[in-house]
């Protein structure tokens, strides 16, 4: 079987494994294989130890560039004062601006769950004045004793 071979300082072409293998031994030097499912597979003459740590680090700092997603939870009551009210929406805002997702929810105890039309409007209410910071990325929705909404923040 053959097998094209690349790296530096190495004489690219398609050789037989056991040529190539005894090429990566001469140079002291191993033989990776890289992109098998191509004719003829791609091997490698590199160091597997540097290798290997090459791979983990690329890995690493793309890790590290990925965005990580937070999600702050304000709670309101479907009676939630004026006061209060504006207090939670000055912290969703300043959390939007700092780029988080902002889990909005009204909590409904014991019989307060009759007033979900007035939950509800509070969170359209909340959605509303927080247009410019962030938009609505899931509408009020009711999962069993609490009406879920998220908003999203506007990229600058």
């Amino acid at each position: 079987m053959k097998v094209r071979l690349v790296g530096e300082g190495i004489e690219s072409g398609v050789f037989m494994i056991a040529e190539a293998l005894q090429i990566a031994k001469d140079a002291g030097l191993d033989l990776v294989e890289i992109a098998p499912n191509v004719d003829p597979p791609v091997c490698k003459v590199v160091n597997y130890g540097k290798f290997l740590y090459e791979l983990k680090k690329k890995a690493k700092e793309i890790k590290a560039k990925a965005a990580k997603v937070v999600v702050k939870d304000i709670r309101f009551g479907p009676h939630t004062d004026e006061h209060d009210y504006n207090f939670k929406k000055n912290h969703a805002m300043k959390f939007l601006q700092d780029g988080c997702k902002v889990k909005a929810f009204v909590m409904f105890r014991g019989r307060e769950i009759v007033f979900k039309e007035q939950g509800e409007l509070l969170l359209l209410r909340f959605a509303n004045e927080l247009e410019e910071y962030g938009k609505a990325e899931q509408l009020p929705l009711l999962e069993g004793k609490k009406m879920l909404m998220v908003l999203a923040p506007r990229k600058k």
